[in-house]
């Protein structure tokens, strides 16, 4: 097979390649609302299975570490692969961290895989040898995206923990050279994957869970996922859900990606008013618009598909023209941040869904435990994938150490676990999931109420709530359905 060079290319303005991505789609600016509101309406940490905390034995990282262990004095540890040497193992983590349009995005995926790595090297390493983990900075930028990439094809096993939006040409994922030259491919193990492209490639593990069929058909009417059990709970708030979906409208994709959720929530029972675009540039005046949308058509329920920004932004308004009758304020993951905890009374009682134990109770899990302390009690949801993320990557090299011993962590060897991982966090996020691709059923609702998060349900803490009928699946074309969004 022959030998697949990469080289590092230089990087072009982010506004020029954000016009060159397919679709022809023109963004010509972005502010940090906006691209977290990208994010917010896919944003689904991923695990499936039971409600309870207990680690399944075939999803947990534990055993796999006990067996490795057992392996690391059997015979002299050796450079096996790019990224290996007999003491570290180097890994990157690609996150979009220091554009002047959005300083500090991800820059929690950044901290938290340094703070895996410390932990984790105090805590016996990876496969015999201790974690190394460079950053690359993607700039929200394709071609910094590329050179990511490229840059860890030459230098590290694997990419770990990444989360990076403008991602199209994924390449040098599918053919980078192991150590032998030979195009095998890059291992991912990606926190967040925004563009289908990364999603779906084949050398990708997706901590999020993927809404796509990832059958070689990302067009047109398909088969897509979406998340109905949040809805479910709020109709035993208010069984008759009549409202508005606020849409992040930026981004085309966003747009597209909301309208699945719209269709599952409808099928769900849910009687859309309107479905409505908002923009991460707009004031707090200009939701008046929708506030108005909801008292003219005696509205009870406003699910915000955008950020913790926006939905600050509509419940300060909603109070200051009056607005009483909604019974349920639901956002998603992107709302269960620091800053939302500063937005007072006004935004008292919005529920925020999630897919993963909370922060609070880092008591009840020792995963939860072990990263909110790594980090200095200041989580962040994004970072709390990457360490997950890490874990998971943690969990397969062990894998391969206690069945083949520790010279055989190869990309070859990481592909093909990668593959039949089955992976729980330790229980943080459900019981073992298999695969790389996967769609969770899980989820804890919180509610917000003088500055703090508390759990409404499940009531146990420590738990989610799995079920299948917590995901359905619609048909649709969400390019052609985002174009009567208003």
């Amino acid at each position: 097979m022959p030998v697949v060079t990469h080289e590092i290319v230089k990087s072009v303005m982010v506004r020029d390649v954000v016009q060159q991505l397919p679709g022809g789609n023109q963004v010509k600016r972005f502010r940090a609302g906006v691209l977290i509101a990208a994010l917010s309406v896919s944003i689904l940490a991923v695990g499936c299975g039971r409600s309870g905390s207990e680690s399944s034995e075939s999803g947990s990282g534990e055993s796999a570490t006990a067996k490795a262990n057992a392996n690391c004095t059997k015979e002299a540890l050796q450079a096996t692969e790019v990224g290996v040497t007999a003491d570290t193992i180097s890994v990157e983590v690609m996150a979009d961290t220091g554009s002047p349009l959005a300083p500090g995005l991800f820059q929690g995926n950044v901290d938290a895989m340094n703070a895996y790595a410390k932990w984790i090297n105090a805590n016996g390493g990876v496969g015999c040898r201790q974690l190394k983990v460079e950053a690359w900075d993607s700039k929200l930028d394709a071609t910094e995206s590329k050179n990511g990439i490229i840059n860890a094809c030459k230098n590290d096993l694997a990419m770990v923990g990444g989360n990076s939006l403008f991602n199209p040409d994924v390449s040098v994922i599918g053919n980078c050279a192991d150590k032998a030259g030979q195009p095998v491919g890059l291992p991912v193990f990606a926190a967040l994957a925004n563009d289908v492209n990364e999603q779906c490639a084949a050398n990708v593990w997706v901590m999020q869970a993927v809404a796509e069929p990832c059958n070689g058909t990302n067009t047109g009417v398909r088969d897509l996922k979406a998340f109905v059990g949040a809805t479910k709970y709020y109709q035993t708030v208010q069984p008759n859900l009549k409202g508005v979906f606020l849409v992040p409208g930026d981004l085309p994709t966003t747009i597209q990606s909301a309208t699945y959720q719209i269709e599952g929530q409808k099928q769900a029972g849910v009687n859309w008013i309107d479905a409505l675009k908002v923009s991460g540039r707009s004031e707090q005046s200009a939701f008046n618009t929708y506030v108005q949308a909801l008292k003219n058509g005696g509205g009870n329920y406003a699910y915000m598909g955008s950020n913790d920004v926006a939905m600050t932004k509509l419940r300060k308004e909603a109070t200051a023209q009056g607005l009483t009758g909604v019974d349920v304020w639901a956002c998603s993951l992107a709302c269960y941040t620091e800053n939302f905890k500063t937005g007072g009374s006004a935004v008292d009682g919005t529920y925020v869904w999630m897919q993963f134990i909370p922060f609070e109770e880092a008591s009840s899990n020792k995963a939860v435990k072990a990263y909110v302390d790594a980090v200095g009690g200041k989580p962040d949801s994004f970072g709390a994938q990457a360490w997950q993320s890490a874990m998971a990557f943690t969990q397969a090299v062990n894998e391969i150490v206690a069945e083949k011993g520790p010279n055989a962590i190869t990309r070859p060897n990481l592909l093909a676990k990668m593959k039949t991982l089955s992976f729980d966090a330790d229980g943080w996020i459900g019981k073992a999931r298999t695969g790389q691709k996967v769609f969770s059923d899980c989820m804890a609702i919180m509610q917000i109420n003088g500055g703090k998060f508390e759990r409404v349900f499940p009531k146990e803490a420590g738990t989610l709530d799995c079920k299948p009928e917590n995901v359905v699946t619609v048909k649709i074309d969400p390019a052609a359905a985002a174009a009567n969004v208003k």
